[in-house]
């Protein structure tokens, strides 16, 4: 005597809730994202075609009203002109091959940005002029 089951075994899988929960995952982190303010600064760079491979150390950033600030680490400090110095060999130290990227807005006066090369030569320390692509 045979005895047959009532209830038959179904073995398709549904992925209609799989991606229900994927595509709310992808706008919770889309939402999100937009919602992290990077330590930036809004500056207007000068514009230009040339790029370079090298990775600086720090960068220091120059406002239109004069104000400096060094990023150290994703840390950026407002300093003073006559303490970007003592601070950068405090933090950098005497390494080699010191790569410091310079963003300075296009208001600045170029005396402003000619302080802070001779800063970086002073110290030996390798310059990389920021600025935005041409369009």
């Amino acid at each position: 005597m045979a005895i047959k089951r009532r209830n038959k075994i179904n073995s398709a899988f549904s992925m209609s809730s799989m991606t229900d929960i994927v595509f709310l995952l992808l706008i919770f982190f889309m939402v999100t994202s937009t919602l992290i303010a990077p330590n930036a600064l809004k500056l207007l760079l000068p514009q230009s075609n040339n790029q370079t491979k090298a990775k600086p150390v720090t960068s220091i950033s120059i406002t239109s009203d004069l104000q400096y600030f060094v990023n150290n680490n994703g840390n950026l400090t407002q300093v003073r002109f006559d303490e970007i110095e003592p601070f950068l060999q405090r933090t950098i130290g005497q390494s080699e091959d010191v790569y410091l990227s310079l963003h300075a807005d296009k208001q600045v006066p170029i005396e402003e940005v000619v302080k802070i090369m001779n800063i970086a030569r002073r110290n030996e320390y390798k310059m990389i002029l920021a600025t935005s692509p041409e369009k």
